[in-house]
């Protein structure tokens, strides 16, 4: 008898993927509601992004459509670490999407857009015998039983995993609407009683190792609204540990008899948070119990994982975003609930943001050209149109893809002032992008463009980072020093309500007398402030000050993605001993420089010395020189 290979994913899930349009407005109708933030959705896909948050290997079954919001699903889950080859593209349908609302404490509106979708023309073809032979368990939805075609490839996947030895999760999943018991308009509706429904369920039921639903999904499953009467029934058609959600208090599970004390189950205490949001939670609890599931550990600790789980999933907007990373988990464990309110938790609210940041960015060799004031003086000073800025910046961004090569990654730092149309271009490349908030030249710190900053962020897309530069000595007058810190506070609480990644750029002023650890100092007065930035971008410092600034990240925010050096129009060969000493550093991504790239080739293009070709090829040529010096002195660092 052939042995079955070693399971290469711990969870594959079936079923429903979308795109969720949760509203923004909190404690309106959805009618009401002016805008919406998109997420991924469907019960499968929330427990897959959920388990590999946890460190789970995942992998989703279910189609998407040939369309933009399929794209967003797939690239969604691939960033997630989702594995997504089990995710066709459906040519002739539309992906699925769900409106979802926070009205008040107890109603929580829910809109589902599922006329024909692509998730819910998943068939028997669909079902690889040998994708599903290499999961250690399957998790199939109840929703994905509700048509003939869907509950056939349900239980094809479900008889290949019973006949290799895995195991079968169920999680009842019951929409009565998707059913076809209600109106297409009645998702939020969480139970309505059919025995041909409840029959059909039980005919799931034989076939799992775990059966996992709420009160009112064990009541559909059991026939029965008295809650002891329905786990009876499932008891009488399954032996599958049964897990019962309670809400607040937890789980309850049943891995055999049903007690005549339901509280005699096997359970683990809840933990007393505010909820927030209840849609997404259960999904959230699927993810925590599965993580302590396939790997065989205790019931006791799997429900404990669950409910923490399911604790932080009710505390935030949003259904798979608000799941936790391993890392949030176990500090969110190791420390209890400090405020109820787990979303007005600071420090676990950056865990949580940090954690679960997108990419990974080492080797930054990032060609900065946001600089506005300094290119209107050049300009000036030619006598050339100042409107001819724009065109330049153009020409900054050709020769930096030209310099692209294996083994850093590019950047860039550009304004929507002057490089409006080069952002638009390298937003399609892939590119790291900062942009820059700050009135140039402010101290104390202003903003620049409109006056609500977050309003101003709101329209940026997710992956470019904000860039706010400030004049900052740790030694200046307090009232200077207040004024500077209320502005950052401005601009780190405006970055996280819209989801943007933030850099501070610090430069101390020649006045300064603090010395060679002055930027460190700086720095940690800006963390006693609770401001924690997601990169900095720095000046030259001796190996005493970086060790310093070193010692500061450690210290605040070992999360932080790091130090970016910046050039300060250094000449090239003294910029170039700079990079060496900063590349010695753990903590140095890469560098941000600008001037000493573009300044000579910007002087000579606006006065007409030299044409576009030789603009670009000077540019690039001392980018290149740059890229060789960070990767020559990485190099020496990692001998």
């Amino acid at each position: 008898m052939s042995t079955l290979p070693s399971p290469q994913y711990d969870v594959i899930t079936i079923g429903r993927t979308c795109a969720d349009l949760y509203a923004d407005q909190i404690g309106c109708r959805m009618e009401d509601a002016r805008s919406f933030s998109k997420y991924i959705g469907g019960c499968p896909t929330n427990i897959a992004v959920g388990g590999a948050r946890l460190g789970l290997k995942t992998a989703l079954l279910s189609r998407v459509g040939d369309d933009q919001i399929g794209r967003f699903v797939r690239e969604t889950l691939q960033a997630e670490g989702v594995e997504t080859c089990g995710l066709a593209t459906d040519p002739k349908r539309l992906t699925a999407m769900a409106f979802l609302g926070i009205e008040d404490d107890r109603n929580f509106p829910l809109l589902f857009v599922r006329t024909d979708c692509a998730d819910a023309a998943l068939s028997e073809d669909d079902i690889d015998p040998d994708f599903i032979r290499s999961a250690r368990a399957i998790v199939v939805t109840g929703t994905h039983f509700s048509k003939p075609h869907l509950e056939a490839a349900s239980f094809k996947a479900m008889g290949i995993a019973r006949e290799a030895g895995r195991k079968v999760v169920f999680d009842i999943d019951y929409r009565p609407n998707l059913w076809g018991l209600l109106g297409a308009g009645q998702g939020d509706i969480r139970f309505v009683a059919d025995p041909e429904i409840t029959a059909r369920v039980q005919r799931i039921l034989p076939g799992c190792d775990v059966v996992v639903g709420t009160d009112e999904e064990v009541h559909i499953a059991g026939g029965s609204t008295d809650t002891r009467e329905a786990l009876l029934n499932i008891r009488n058609v399954s032996g599958a540990t049964i897990v019962l959600k309670t809400g607040p208090k937890g789980c309850l599970v049943f891995p055999d008899d049903i007690p005549q004390n339901l509280e005699d189950g096997i359970s683990s205490q809840g933990f007393p948070v505010e909820v927030f949001n209840v849609l997404g939670a259960g999904d959230g609890f699927m993810a925590g119990f599965l993580r302590g599931y396939v790997r065989d550990l205790p019931i006791e600790e799997c429900c404990r994982i669950a409910n923490a789980c399911g604790a932080l999933a009710v505390s935030r907007h949003g259904c798979a975003p608000a799941y936790p990373s391993w890392e949030e988990l176990q500090f969110f464990l190791s420390r209890g609930v400090i405020n109820p309110r787990l979303r007005e938790d600071a420090d676990l609210e950056h865990v949580h943001w940090a954690t679960n940041r997108r990419g990974v960015w080492d080797d930054v060799c990032a060609f900065a050209v946001d600089h506005r004031s300094q290119l209107e003086a050049m300009a000036a000073e030619s006598g050339a149109d100042p409107a001819r800025i724009a065109a330049f910046k153009e020409l900054a961004l050709d020769a930096m893809l030209e310099a692209r090569r294996p083994g850093m990654m590019l950047g860039t730092l550009l304004d929507s002032t002057y490089g409006r149309q080069a952002l638009f271009r390298a937003e399609r490349e892939g590119m790291w992008i900062g942009r820059p908030v700050e009135l140039p030249g402010s101290r104390p710190l202003k903003f620049e463009g409109a006056a609500s900053l977050g309003g101003e962020l709101a329209s940026w897309p997710d992956d470019h980072v904000v860039k706010c530069l400030v004049f900052y000595n740790p030694d200046d007058p307090e009232p200077l020093r207040r004024e500077q810190m209320d502005q950052m506070h401005r601009l780190a609480s405006a970055a996280r309500l819209t989801r943007h990644e933030f850099l501070l750029e610090i430069i101390t002023t020649a006045e300064s007398t603090a010395g060679e650890i002055a930027t460190a100092q700086a720095m940690q007065q800006i963390y006693d402030e609770g401001i924690r930035p997601d990169w900095w971008k720095l000046g030259d410092q001796s190996d005493a000050g970086w060790a310093a600034v070193g010692e500061t990240l450690e210290r605040n925010d070992r999360w932080c993605r790091g130090v970016l050096l910046l050039g300060l129009d250094a000449p090239a060969d003294v910029l170039a001993q700079s990079i060496t000493r900063a590349a010695r550093s753990s903590h140095v991504r890469g560098f941000a420089v600008g001037r000493t790239i573009f300044g000579a080739a910007a002087r000579a293009w606006l006065t007409g010395d030299i044409d576009d070709v030789a603009a670009k090829a000077m540019m690039r040529a001392r980018f290149e020189q740059l890229i060789d010096c960070w990767q020559e002195a990485r190099r020496a660092k990692a001998a």
